[in-house]
């Protein structure tokens, strides 16, 4: 899956995401509203993630998508 499939059916993605990553919030997910750099920085804050760990870590999920 893509990132434009993904953006397009966020609000099936967030739950997936919400599962993924269970730190996060419905609501911080919301907000994202399908951006990437938002996902991202997401992972970052609450996960402690590098840059770098934060887009692999959304790569590999969206391989799973």
């Amino acid at each position: 899956m893509n990132w434009d499939q993904i953006q397009g059916n966020w609000k099936e993605m967030k739950g997936k995401a919400l599962e993924k990553w269970g730190q996060l919030t419905d609501d911080e997910l919301t907000e994202a509203k399908g951006d990437r750099e938002k996902l991202e920085g997401l992972l970052q804050t609450k996960y402690g993630n590098t840059k770098e760990e934060a887009r692999e870590a959304v790569d590999r999920w969206m391989a799973e998508a």
